[in-house]
């Protein structure tokens, strides 16, 4: 289902308010998305796959729409051909997803190039390798006293920041943002950036890094 932003006219893909039901209904789903996958690696057609298992290509059709439960012979047959163990076509239904929950004041001090006294950087959590294939690190970014010289970042990904207290000109590449409580940022950060003027203090405000993950 696509969602379309009223002001931009920007279709949305995602919907964030989708029940666990509608995306991986049955353990049959979870099946059959690993079966294709697994074929695809392979880079093998259905109907080649259909040879080496001796299923018929409509049956095969069928487990991987997740449209109908495979028995333990068909799983290993698939198994052999595919060259995977069996307990492979499971992982993404039995896979652990993390949580990280940071209760108030615990986040982790870390320190930043370019950190000044007086600026707070508290990782406020972080998963390591995860099947999103997206890594994410949630900021609470503290200024709380003038600094005579700001030093601008500049990385691989997508940063969002939220305004939280305070008011401060955020510096993107050449253009300089005004950014007060309630304010979002949304921005590519391979893009020079940082707070260029504090203008109101103290600043908080959320920063959250998203860049691929590698391997």
């Amino acid at each position: 289902m696509d969602f379309k932003d009223s002001r931009q006219g920007t279709k949305l893909t995602q919907d964030p308010h989708r029940l666990r039901e509608d995306r991986e209904k049955v353990l049959e789903v979870a099946i059959g998305r690993e079966v294709r996958a697994y074929r695809k690696k392979r880079n093998i057609t259905v109907a080649e796959l259909s040879k080496l298992t001796d299923i018929s290509a409509g049956m095969l059709s069928k487990i991987e729409n997740g449209n109908i439960s495979p028995s333990l012979t068909t799983l290993q047959a698939l198994s052999r051909a595919l060259s995977v163990p069996l307990t492979a076509f499971f992982r993404g239904f039995e896979e652990q997803r993390e949580a990280v929950h940071t209760k108030a004041g615990h986040g982790l001090e870390i320190e930043r190039a370019g950190t000044r006294a007086g600026h707070h950087y508290k990782l406020l959590g972080h998963l390591g390798s995860n099947s999103s294939g997206v890594m994410v690190e949630p900021y609470l970014i503290a200024l709380d006293t003038e600094s005579d010289l700001f030093k601008t970042f500049q990385h691989t990904g997508i940063e969002t920041i939220y305004m939280l207290e305070g008011k401060l000109d955020y510096r993107h590449g050449s253009d300089i943002y005004q950014l007060e409580p309630g304010d979002t940022l949304f921005f590519d950060a391979d893009a020079p950036h940082g707070p260029e003027r504090l203008v109101q203090m103290p600043i908080r405000y959320l920063s959250i890094i998203s860049y691929p993950q590698e391997g």
